[in-house]
């Protein structure tokens, strides 16, 4: 009988095959890289470093500019390490009380905003995931459709007029509580990572569409609402053409607005103050400033995406692996 399975044992060898019972032969056990693997490696690493630096070294420049002598900076002395530290341009924007106006206004539009998004986005994506729901191929041929087709800058701003939207804070929130694509990513993630099966326990269990939803479907989406949320929240906070063409009160202009009105005013100020200061000088602490708005305005999303960066990671997978 011995015999008979070594001789089996060794014509599955020779044909490649496992016999059973047999462990498995790892044919790169214990092998060392060779010099071929070892420059690929090298080079790939090369690679990954460049492009990190590419992308930080411009935002690392602007953090270390914004408070460095602009001097230093027009010359091209400031390059890894900050030079002639100075806040004025730090003072010079949040001097103006205009600024804490335009983030109390930003926070609530944005908090605001991203709570009525996902609370319209994600039953609506839920309920399009749904195959016993007929008419979603209709809807969601009409709701794409808006994705490449639109009014235009006019009649918006005519309807906006006539729902009394202008100079309120509703116009941040309700023309844009519906993101198209936004549905596209959630209803996906719930055609591909909500088994059937579930539905059909809570099915027998007596549990309604309404329970489904809110007990088993929303405790196990967590990914793709913070994914939602996210998107909604920068996209809120970043919002600057809203307040441009439909608000004229300057009490409830966003954060973006008015750091705009900050930096012309001070161009206006330093190309007509030309007698206290050089053209040149007054040119440079405008660049400080410039600096200096764009980490004012940055620095809470920087602070915020590190907290969702493990479900934004998990979420731009969604829908790539089905099975």
């Amino acid at each position: 009988m011995s015999s008979i399975n070594h001789n089996a044992s060794g014509e599955f060898a020779n044909a490649g095959i496992t016999a059973p019972g047999d462990v498995p032969f790892n044919r790169h056990a214990g092998q060392k890289k060779t010099v071929t693997e070892w420059v690929v490696d090298i080079i790939i690493g090369l690679i990954i470093v460049a492009i990190v630096l590419v992308i930080l070294y411009p935002l690392w420049f602007i953090v270390i500019a914004s408070f460095s002598d602009p001097t230093a900076v027009a010359t091209g002395k400031v390059m890894l390490v900050p030079k002639g530290i100075e806040f004025a341009g730090y003072q010079k924007i949040l001097s103006d009380s205009r600024i804490w106006v335009g983030y109390r206004n930003t926070v609530v539009y944005t908090v605001l905003g991203t709570i009525v998004n996902l609370m319209v986005t994600i039953p609506s994506a839920f309920a399009l995931s749904r195959r016993e729901f007929k008419p979603r191929r209709i809807i969601m041929f009409l709701f794409t459709f808006t994705m490449f087709f639109s009014g235009g800058l006019i009649p918006s701003y005519l309807l906006m007029k006539q729902l009394g939207l202008l100079n309120s804070m509703w116009v941040f929130i309700l023309p844009g509580a519906f993101g198209v694509f936004n549905m596209i990513i959630a209803r996906s993630f719930f055609e591909s990572s909500i088994p059937e099966e579930l539905r059909d326990s809570a099915r027998v269990d007596g549990v309604s569409y309404f329970g489904f939803f809110f007990k088993i479907v929303l405790p196990l989406s967590s990914a793709i609402i913070a994914v939602i949320g996210l998107y909604c929240f920068v996209g809120h906070w970043n919002d600057y053409f809203t307040g441009l063409i439909y608000i004229r009160n300057q009490d409830q202009q966003p954060l973006q607005n008015i750091l705009q009105m900050i930096l012309l005013a001070n161009q206006a100020t330093n190309g007509s103050n030309t007698a206290s200061m050089s053209a040149l000088q007054a040119q440079n602490f405008a660049d400080q400033i410039k600096f200096g708005i764009i980490i004012v305005s940055t620095l809470p999303l920087l602070v915020i995406y590190p907290f969702l960066q493990k479900y934004f990671n998990k979420g731009v997978m969604i829908g790539a692996v089905k099975g």
